[in-house]
């Protein structure tokens, strides 16, 4: 006899088919996680740190400072000859002035060189002079004296002195102290040294003693240029000395 199939059977057993067979469903790929950019700073802020940047660069390239250069401590060196008025010039004798040089001291830069007469190198034996254009008064000048093998006192030296210069009797009559030292130098050669603070004036002055030749050295200025040059007068007075 003939099995007789019920639907529902059917369709059961077709069901059960149909999801035994089914391929697994596969599991979604995820996506790989990407870091999120950085927020860009704010256009004020990027720029002031640009800015900054910048600045430091050109601090850290700037060249050097300029003010020692322009300062009174630039100085250039003067040799001096102490030639007689009869080979001023350098007419019978040696014109090449280091060569045949018997004192040297330094020059600010910027002053100016006076030129000496042959009067004034017979009469009160001046043989070199520089002054400060901005101030003539503001100066610094050497004389010489023949006969001389050494020193006398300090006071008689600077009286002697005073005998040939009217302004230094002006000064030294005026004056509100006057002070005396002596130094020597490198090879023990002895520098009288006098300071004269006058009433709108001061004066340091330099004496020695070498080749049968007294030599004064002057460095005079007004006491407002005083006051403002003082370190730069200093230097000049302390730079003389005799060579040989």
């Amino acid at each position: 006899m003939a099995t007789i199939f019920s639907p529902s059977a059917v369709l059961s057993s077709s069901t059960t088919t149909t999801t035994t067979t089914k391929a697994p469903l596969t599991p979604p790929q995820l996506k790989p996680h990407l870091p999120t950019p950085p927020s860009k700073p704010p256009l004020n802020l990027a720029t002031t740190l640009a800015a900054t940047a910048l600045a430091t660069t050109i601090l850290a390239a700037a060249p050097p400072s300029l003010a020692g250069d322009t300062s009174p401590a630039a100085y250039k060196l003067y040799y001096g000859t102490a030639a007689s008025a009869a080979n001023y010039g350098g007419y019978g004798g040696n014109s090449d002035k280091k060569a045949s040089a018997e004192y040297t001291y330094d020059v600010p830069e910027g002053w100016k060189e006076k030129l000496v007469s042959k009067i004034q190198k017979g009469t009160n034996g001046t043989d070199s002079e520089f002054y400060n254009p901005k101030k003539k008064t503001e100066k610094e000048y050497l004389t010489f004296l023949l006969g001389f093998p050494k020193l006398a006192p300090k006071e008689a030296i600077l009286n002697n002195l005073a005998l040939s210069d009217v302004d230094l009797q002006d000064l030294i009559a005026s004056a509100e102290s006057v002070t005396t030292d002596e130094r020597k130098d490198d090879k023990g050669q002895v520098y009288y040294v006098y300071e004269i603070d006058g009433v709108g004036a001061h004066s340091l002055i330099s004496v020695t003693c070498a080749n049968n030749k007294l030599y004064a050295h002057f460095v005079n200025a007004p006491t407002p240029e005083w006051n403002r040059d003082q370190d730069t007068l200093r230097h000049v007075h302390e730079s003389f000395k005799t060579v040989g």
